[in-house]
């Protein structure tokens, strides 16, 4: 009998990947499994879901603005309405379980199957839950999560250490290095860097990058500086022709695992479904956390690797002092990168896709 399941949640891409991750799991198990996704209305579940050929619903929800608290004042009512629009997708689409990646619609979808019986799961992404987690954890089945010490937030007997589920094509970069040089048009003798503030790109990366090309230059390295949509027009204008045949700029990048392979060095945000990544590829990496995000997930993330010496952080207030400096110190200081990578790479967690969909498969059989 094709099982119906349930998976909700979104907002960003580190919540969309791994919950199309554990879908095309599910599909690979058990092929006949029917699947749904409930997302928030106008954020980018919305598109990237179809695109990965699966079906979604919107839920009118958003988060609490913190910048303008009268933008709040209608939260209770979409809150209600969301609840009650769960309730009815639940019932019609005869869901057996639900699965919340961490996101604005996974809170009303899991409250409400948590009333109507119905076993529920939780990917916690981060190494710092957040307070709908929190919640929902109470009553949840089983809390998939991808770092130790998460009995602080959740009952103990329900936590299963799975990993973060990630893009195993972005990957999958064994024996790429050369392919990966010809693509970027960089030269295999020379130290690389691949600094990446995510799809949407980070400032403070940006600006650390721009002002340090004249040393990266002096010391004849090469840069992958993926600085995201958002910020490419400009960076280029300002460039024009002048920007060094050293430095790749690039809005965003098709192919991640040529990146991660051309690298001798990673320069990143530290957001959970990044970290799960660069633990799979093993190489040395500096974390410059977002602190932009809520309880400063990002900082927790990369303090998790940092007490390991699994990578090196730079606070972001620090960045614009100090980043340019611990790159070039880190390129030039083999013995570091190598114990960098082997630390992080016993972190690595490659199959939490599977495992997730496994478990998922044995609660409805209960």
């Amino acid at each position: 009998m094709a099982h119906r399941i349930i998976i909700s949640g979104g907002g960003t891409g580190g919540h969309i990947f791994p919950a199309i991750a554990i879908a095309n799991a599910l599909k690979n198990i058990a092929p006949d499994t029917e699947i749904l996704f409930v997302g928030a209305n106008g954020k980018m579940e919305m598109e990237r879901v179809p695109a990965a050929g699966y079906e979604i619903i919107g839920l009118d929800i958003a988060g609490i603005n913190r910048q303008s608290m009268l933008k709040n004042i209608s939260l209770p009512f979409k809150m209600i309405k969301s609840l009650w629009k769960a309730r009815q997708v639940l019932k019609d689409f005869k869901a057996e379980a639900a699965i919340g990646v961490g996101g604005y619609a996974s809170g009303p979808l899991l409250m409400m199957a948590n009333m109507m019986g119905l076993p529920t799961v939780i990917q916690e992404q981060n190494s710092f839950a957040g307070v709908t987690n929190k919640k929902l954890g109470a009553k949840a089945k089983r809390i998939c999560v991808a770092y130790e010490g998460m009995d602080r937030f959740f009952p103990k007997d329900r936590i299963l250490l799975t990993g973060n589920p990630i893009r195993k094509s972005s990957v999958a970069i064994e024996g790429k290095k050369e392919e990966a040089m010809h693509a970027f048009f960089l030269d295999a003798k020379k130290k690389t860097v691949l600094v990446t503030g995510g799809s949407l790109g980070a400032k403070t990366l940006n600006d650390c990058i721009k002002a340090g090309i004249p040393a990266f230059v002096a010391q004849d390295i090469q840069v992958i500086w993926q600085c995201g949509s958002y910020y490419y027009e400009k960076l280029q204008a300002e460039f024009g022709d002048s920007l060094p045949e050293n430095i790749k700029l690039m809005p965003f990048l098709e192919r991640m695992d040529y990146a991660y392979a051309a690298a001798d060095v990673i320069v990143a945000r530290a957001g959970a479904g990044t970290i799960s990544e660069l633990c799979v590829v093993g190489k040395p990496v500096i974390l410059v956390p977002s602190p932009n995000v809520s309880d400063d997930h990002q900082t927790k993330n990369a303090l998790a690797l940092v007490n390991k010496d699994a990578a090196v952080m730079v606070r972001d207030a620090q960045a614009g002092s100090d980043l340019v400096e611990t790159i070039l110190n880190l390129l030039f200081d083999p013995e570091k990168q190598v114990k960098l990578s082997e630390e992080i790479k016993k972190l690595a967690l490659a199959d939490a896709d599977e495992v997730i969909a496994k478990e998922v498969l044995e609660l409805i059989k209960k």
